[in-house]
């Protein structure tokens, strides 16, 4: 592989995952969780992303889908940083507002170097195959802590929780590609503080 790419690995006594990102891929995916509309999730959110993501994770999926969901969110953000060094060169900021059918997402991002989750969406069903739709938040969460990121994520318009859930995860990928996109007209760091 070519291109900006991190990888990261964790193993606890919860779960064992590894996963490499390739943040200028073409949105080829292979993954497995043990949790198939994680997968699903995930691979929506790469091919929209247009990241190469390879996911291996092994957890106490017979307790329920937190464990893994969580830790994955902690992996991925890990190597997006892994993935982007110093930051310097990139857009820092992306956005998208992603319609599936009924259904509208909002998500926008700042690497900024400072954590923060904004969400704002009301699943009506607990699980969408074994993924808890409860466990859409703490991935979202995991992400945004563990990579340092400023990360707004909302339903615009509520409808079918399948339809919610999958928006959400490709307006992610949609307004992460845009925020670690490079930006030709400067080399450094796009920040007034000289860092991020």
């Amino acid at each position: 592989m070519n291109g900006r790419i991190g990888s990261c690995t964790r193993k606890t006594k919860e779960t064992d995952i590894s996963l490499t990102i390739n943040l200028d891929g073409q949105g080829k995916t292979q993954i497995d969780t043990g949790i198939p509309f994680f997968d699903h999730m995930l691979d929506g959110f790469a091919r929209h992303g247009l990241f190469d993501l390879e996911v291996k994770a092994k957890g106490d999926t017979g307790v329920d889908s937190h464990h893994t969901i969580e830790d994955v969110g902690i992996v991925l953000g890990q190597a997006v940083t892994d993935a982007l060094g110093g930051k310097a060169g990139i857009k820092r900021y992306g956005y998208f507002v992603l319609p599936m059918d009924e259904t509208l997402a909002l998500c926008a991002v700042d690497l900024s170097g400072r954590p923060y989750l904004k969400y704002s969406a009301d699943f009506t069903v607990p699980r969408l195959g074994t993924l808890d739709t409860e466990m859409v938040r703490e991935f979202f969460y995991a992400v945004s802590y563990s990579a340092a990121m400023n990360l707004h994520v909302k339903i615009m318009e509520a409808g079918n929780n399948h339809h919610m859930a999958e928006a959400m995860f490709k307006a992610f990928g949609k307004a992460l590609d845009m925020a670690v996109s490079m930006e030709p007209r400067i080399s450094e760091v796009w920040s007034t503080k000289g860092t991020l």
